[in-house]
């Protein structure tokens, strides 16, 4: 388990001074078997787990495939093989993010295809055989055997302008006949179908809300001809999210909200048409109610398993549909993201802070790991783990964060040197970093960098007063956030103030691109796909996020003014640390114009900057070659401006205003 410890100067002298042998050598310099290939080597994603009887189901993001994401299958014997051809990936870009690519029903799979993004029928014969037709997306379908169609998300983008998302019925007879079944909400997610085949509910929300912001939840008849009828909202309240909503064997309806300000567990009574609470504990079921989201099943005869968030760590638990009692589980993990039954059998995807994500089997009180995310190729004595921090912001508000000491066993610094400190920002901005194992981050603490990972106020896990800590403070407390952490760092004397570090993705970029505009502590920064520029953003990105603003900063048009201050690109004054940008051409979340702004600017103003688009890469990085180049030139990147030569083979790169 993560314990909360005051981090001290002994520990860093006592992680580095391990080994036999020791060469004493400047932090960051450090030559490590960690390098960025074997951040990649044999390594998956893991996502989206899925029973069909005694079939086992899961996808594999492949970095050696450039990314693309395969369906496997293990079967009642044990064999493992991929379940789809390999020109076909399961991808879906419904709110540009995805989720929710596929499901398995009797042997049969269907998926949405990534490079088409239709929907696809395949019985392990042949060829798949496309169910719809170009110019729609489709994610979260559940089977309506009785009228044999599936009931579907589809995301309509034959048109010019927002695209519509509606819930729709897509006929398994083929010809690529699909009919709406419930229009006029911004967005919908989540259908489920009672055992019977009579009830169908779904979740809603409009904007400006996003779905952990207020969601609704409808419940109609299904008609024998597959339509609905009796469309009503059977849940909603203002600040009010609903998510994962699933009927149980016998046609109870659970799902999760947070009427007090807590994700818990509720109980839909259909004869009553009213809810009740099962649980209330102050702390995170579920997350954040994205497509395909899977955090609990049922288990047994009258038991919920699920995962929840406490203090930052994901723990494990079963919950008492009687009198909603919570038993914890013990387990190895610090990080959960899916769960999965069939009411005896649980899977779920975990990870340890030694370990990457695996999958896993849960039975007779024991974890059985049946697909590693990548296997384990270095010495635990070249691990750093996490040591979980809580720190006060300039309010005296408690902050949460991951800090992370240099740590190898064959190198020692000189005495008295303090090591270069990357302060890393999570993408969301409503999301949240996790001590899971990443190699990612071994590849900088085995070097001799030692890491903050900061959960900012607005992140998801500590309850919904934190989070919206960020409502209309983005900009603000998320950077307040950070710069406390390092301040605490600099008095805990573990950090040195002259080689402070910043890197981000995304909404982390963009709270890059903001710190260092407005503080000159930090020596450098590192901006993944990070936004620049708020009032072209509002313009250009995808329907999904398009309102998020609004909860975040401000209106159009009547809080512009808002919009350009908190914009890094109005702030060029501030700028002068040196800035290293990567970013992905095909990326509709944060467009590729946020990056080429900041870096024209910065160029033009004469401070240093490196910049690095990679064709062919969405909203993260998904080919091996990229994902090697970023992280070893960033390296090279943090040496150059901080005056040191980082150990191994690594890339030359193009700095410019930037003399040596």
């Amino acid at each position: 388990m993560i314990k909360k410890i005051t981090v001290t100067l002994s520990s860093i002298a006592l992680l580095s001074a391990c080994g036999d042998n020791q060469q004493e050598a400047s932090y960051g310099t450090w030559e490590s078997p960690i390098t960025a290939e074997l951040t990649t080597e044999s390594a998956v994603g893991l996502r989206s787990v899925r029973l069909d009887g005694d079939d086992l189901y899961w996808i594999e993001s492949r970095p050696e495939e450039g990314g693309r994401r395969a369906i496997v299958k293990r079967d009642a014997d044990g064999n493992v093989s991929d379940a789809i051809p390999a020109e076909y990936s399961s991808r879906t870009r419904v709110h540009e993010y995805g989720g929710g690519s596929y499901f398995v029903e009797d042997g049969v799979i269907y998926f949405s295809n990534h490079s088409d993004q239709k929907l696809y029928r395949y019985n392990g014969e042949g060829e798949p055989e496309a169910l719809t037709n170009d110019g729609y997306r489709y994610a979260d379908c559940v089977m309506d055997a009785s009228h044999n169609q599936l009931i579907c998300v589809q995301e309509d983008h034959t048109f010019d302008g927002e695209p519509v998302n509606t819930l729709v019925a897509v006929s398994l007879n083929g010809g690529g006949r699909v009919r709406p079944l419930f229009s006029g909400t911004d967005f919908v997610s989540s259908p489920a179908i009672s055992p019977d085949g009579e009830t169908l509910v779904w979740i809603t929300w409009d904007h400006p809300n996003m779905n952990w912001d207020d969601t609704k939840m409808w419940k109609a008849s299904i008609s024998d001809n597959g339509s609905i009828s009796g469309t009503e909202t059977i849940v909603e309240r203002a600040s009010l999210s609903v998510q994962e909503p699933r009927f149980n064997k016998t046609g109870d309806l659970y799902y999760i909200s947070d009427p007090n300000g807590w994700w818990n567990f509720q109980k839909y009574e259909l004869d009553d048409e009213e809810s009740r609470s099962l649980t209330r504990k102050e702390v995170e079921f579920g997350k954040s109610g994205a497509l395909g989201a899977h955090s609990w099943a049922y288990y047994g005869d009258n038991q919920i398993i699920a995962k929840y968030e406490s203090g930052g760590t994901s723990h494990l638990a079963t919950v008492d549909l009687v009198n909603g009692a919570v038993s914890e589980i013990e387990t190895p993990y610090v990080s959960i993201s899916k769960v999965y039954s069939d009411g005896d059998r649980v899977y779920l995807l975990g990870a340890t802070t030694t370990a990457a994500t695996e999958l896993v089997e849960y039975k007779d009180c024991e974890f059985e790991t049946i697909k590693q995310s990548q296997a384990k190729m270095v010495d635990d004595a070249f691990i750093s783990a996490p040591e979980a921090i809580t720190f006060p912001n300039q309010k005296g508000e408690p902050v949460h964060a991951f800090y992370y000491a240099p740590k190898n066993p064959n190198f020692v610094a000189p005495e008295g040197e303090l090591p270069p400190t990357i302060v890393r920002l999570h993408g969301g901005p409503t999301g949240a970093t996790s001590a899971a194992f990443r190699m990612s981050r071994q590849f900088w603490t085995s070097r001799g960098f030692a890491i903050i990972d900061i959960n900012y106020g607005g992140s998801t896990g500590y309850g919904r007063p934190y989070r919206e800590r960020l409502r209309g403070m983005w900009g603000v407390v998320d950077i307040d956030d950070t710069k406390a952490g390092l301040d605490y760092l600099i008095e805990q004397g573990i950090a040195d103030p002259d080689k402070l570090l910043i890197a981000g993705g995304s909404a982390g970029g963009y709270s890059v691109l903001v710190a260092l505009a407005q503080h000159d502590i930090f020596a450098a920064g590192a901006n993944y796909f990070g936004i620049s520029d708020l009032e072209v953003l509002y313009r250009d990105t995808h329907k999904y996020e398009s309102r998020y603003l609004d909860s975040l900063i401000g209106k159009l048009p009547e809080d512009i003014d808002i919009l350009r201050d908190r914009s890094p690109i109005n702030h060029l004054d501030g700028f002068s640390s040196p800035l290293i940008t990567f970013q992905g051409l095909l990326d509709e979340v944060v467009p590729p114009n946020q990056s080429q702004l900041i870096v024209d600017a910065l160029k033009e103003k004469g401070v240093p900057v490196a910049y690095y688009p990679y064709e062919g890469e969405y909203h993260g990085f998904g080919k091996k070659e990229n994902i090697i180049h970023s992280l070893e030139s960033e390296l090279v990147f943090y040496g150059k401006i901080l005056g040191f030569t980082p150990a191994g083979e690594l890339p030359e790169i193009q700095i410019d205003n930037f003399t040596e």
